[in-house]
């Protein structure tokens, strides 16, 4: 090959190598000369694969080494690998063909010291800690059912997706996306501009402003998450004046954003969730509601008609009132009439002495008494009259309704009385007289229970059924104890019957 690149004109005087070929030798060169090296480095980017093996890259300021452990040293490893541990790592570089690039094969490590991110991270923290950034004291509430929310996130992610289809699931509400880079270079400007965006739209403009912002990502390792943690965004963060839910990452990263947003959030569909309640649960809330104020509407209701129907009961007949007041009235009017027509009598009788001169005086006189005589007229069709008139009907009326409802009273107590009635005598003694058994009473009246309690010649009464008898005992009591005590027959022993708990025993 080489004899035909010397004859070729014009051809310059090298080998030719395949890509393979030049892979392959690439691969020799760096695997004899780097076959062993220590790295020291941040963790970047961490990984397990399915198949047991790590990726992982190591970082520093200025490059980024990519590297693997193989699932046969990772358990050997004896340590836990997390983003932003610096450690040294002990293996060899080699190269990948199929991406052509190189890699550390790590088949030792150990932890160096604090990451430099995660340093950086903590010492930010305490500096805006203690400018009060983080206080509890500045966070606001959120409201309870917002009309509007902003979101700011990248427009492409499943982000966006997750936040609208919970919203929909739960109460849906007005959406403002804010499209903003949440990773890389000029993506924390771009999120503390629209931080700032929102706060500046004005109330009732073109554009609403929204009653709640969601600042929202997925997850990713620490570097994927940088933006977040960035000086810019937390100080925009705390700066807002609308109530902020932080949704970056998963449950266990942890950004500085979270520290001074209003509300933090796990996941982006618990930030919808924290956002708005379920209106499912809220319809059942207000039909709940109504139904306890229709109870206590009616319950208000039946007190306030057996109030009026009690003090109705105790107020006089308003017709009697409306008659005496009607009588009163005619009395007057009569009076009034016969007032002014004897009032003008007299000054006609006092005018007829006077000179001619005056007699205009008593035709005046004459035309007054005609307006008295008309007033006294329109006096009996006032309107207070007809309002009593009115007044006595809606009396009349409810008395109606009252006589119905007091003769259904009677009757239940009459209903209620005989059943009590009922009770009393089923509980009644001579029940059991009825039955065949007397009653003994002594001269006293009182009941005699027992046969040693008589002595001869004791008088005593006898109450059956249908009447009482007097008696005198003949002998004391003696208990016959043989089958001759009982007239010649043997005491039969009675079956005993078991008590039963609920038996009510004998009134005797």
């Amino acid at each position: 090959m080489t004899e035909n690149l010397l004859a070729a004109p014009g051809v310059p005087n090298l080998p030719e190598f395949s890509v393979s070929e030049l892979s392959g030798l690439l691969k020799r060169t760096l695997e004899e000369r780097f076959d062993h090296v220590r790295v020291r480095g941040e963790i970047s980017g961490f990984k397990r694969h399915s198949s047991g093996h790590l990726y992982l890259s190591l970082k520093d300021a200025d490059a980024v080494l990519d590297a693997v452990v193989w699932r046969g040293t990772a358990g050997r490893l004896g340590l836990k690998c997390e983003d932003g541990m610096e450690v040294i790592a002990t293996g060899r570089i080699t190269t990948y063909p199929g991406r052509s690039k190189y890699q550390l094969v790590i088949e030792a490590m150990e932890l160096a010291g604090e990451g430099a991110l995660l340093k950086l991270l903590e010492e930010r923290r305490k500096k805006l800690a203690a400018e009060g950034l983080f206080d509890a004291a500045r966070k606001r509430p959120l409201p309870y059912l917002p009309e509007v929310i902003g979101v700011i996130t990248s427009p492409t992610g499943a982000v966006i997706r997750d936040i609208l289809h919970r919203l929909a699931d739960r109460f849906p509400r007005r959406v403002i996306l804010w499209p903003v880079a949440v990773q890389g270079t000029g993506a924390a400007e771009q999120i503390a501009a629209a931080i700032a965006g929102f706060n500046r739209l004005a109330a009732g403009g073109p554009i609403p402003r929204p009653d709640l912002l969601i600042v929202a990502r997925g997850g990713g390792s620490l570097e994927d998450l940088w933006a977040f943690n960035e000086e810019i965004v937390v100080r925009a963060a705390a700066a807002s004046e609308i109530p902020l839910i932080s949704a970056v990452g998963h449950e266990t990263d942890t950004t500085l954003i979270d520290f001074a947003s209003d509300k933090r959030a796990p996941t982006p569909s618990a930030a919808a969730e924290m956002a708005v309640p379920v209106r499912a649960e809220l319809l059942g809330q207000v039909m709940e509601h109504g139904q306890r104020l229709f109870r206590g509407l009616e319950r208000m209701m039946a007190e306030a008609r057996t109030r009026l129907e009690g003090l109705a009961r105790g107020l006089p007949d308003p017709l009697h009132l409306l008659e005496q007041a009607t009588q009163r009235l005619d009395d007057w009017s009569e009076r009034l009439a016969n007032a002014v027509l004897n009032f003008v009598t007299r000054c006609e009788e006092r005018l007829g002495r006077v000179p001619a001169p005056q007699k205009a005086l008593a035709h005046l006189l004459r035309t007054r008494e005609h307006e008295l005589v008309a007033t006294a007229a329109r006096l009996r069709k006032e309107p207070f009259l007809v309002a009593l008139e009115r007044d006595a009907l809606e009396v009349r009326r409810l008395g109606e309704r009252l006589r119905p409802a007091a003769l259904r009273l009677a009757e239940r107590l009459e209903e209620r009385a005989l059943g009590l009635g009922q009770r009393l005598e089923n509980l009644s003694y001579r029940r059991v007289l009825a039955r065949g058994y007397a009653l003994v009473r002594d001269a006293k009246g009182e009941a005699v229970t027992r046969a040693a309690a008589t002595t001869p010649g004791m008088a005593i009464g006898i109450e059956f059924q249908d009447g009482a008898v007097g008696a005198t005992i003949a002998q004391g009591a003696a208990a016959p104890t043989t089958a001759a005590a009982s007239g010649g027959k043997p005491a039969l022993p009675r079956a005993r019957r078991a008590k039963r708990k609920d038996d009510q025993g004998t009134l005797l």
